[in-house]
C-alpha cells in the first residue's frame, strides 16, 4: 500500500451539540468530507473577536430610557393624566435615544 501523504493525526473531542453543529456548517460549505473540511477551517479559517462594549453602553442606556417610558406610560394608563412636564420629559427621552442611535458605532 502506498504511503499516506498526511501522515500525522490530531484528535480533539466535542459535544455532541458542537458535532452536529460542525457537520452542519460542512454541509453548507458543499464539503462532503468531514477530514478535508475540518483541515481546510484549521489552516485557513478564522476567528472574529469583536469588541462589544460600545453597543452594550448604548442598550443600557436605552434600557434605562426604556422603563422610564414605560412608568409614566403606565401612570397615564392608569390614572388617565399626562401632564405637561411629563409630555416634555418624553420628547426629551426620544431625542436621547435618536442621539443614541445616530452616534452608534455600527454606522
Amino acid at each position: 500500500m502506498a504511503e499516506r501523504k498526511r501522515n500525522k493525526e490530531i484528535h480533539f473531542y466535542v459535544t455532541e451539540e458542537e458535532r452536529k453543529l460542525i457537520r452542519r456548517k460542512m454541509i453548507e460549505s458543499k464539503t462532503k468530507n468531514m477530514g478535508a473540511y475540518l483541515r481546510k477551517m484549521a489552516i485557513d479559517g478564522y476567528i472574529v473577536n469583536t469588541d462589544t462594549t460600545p453597543l452594550k453602553k448604548q442598550y443600557e442606556e436605552m434600557h434605562k430610557i426604556g422603563v422610564n417610558i414605560n412608568q409614566i406610560a403606565k401612570k397615564v394608563n392608569t390614572t388617565g393624566d399626562l401632564y405637561l412636564e411629563e409630555m416634555q420629559e418624553l420628547k426629551e427621552m426620544v431625542k436621547e435615544i435618536w442621539h443614541i442611535l445616530r452616534s452608534s458605532p455600527l454606522k
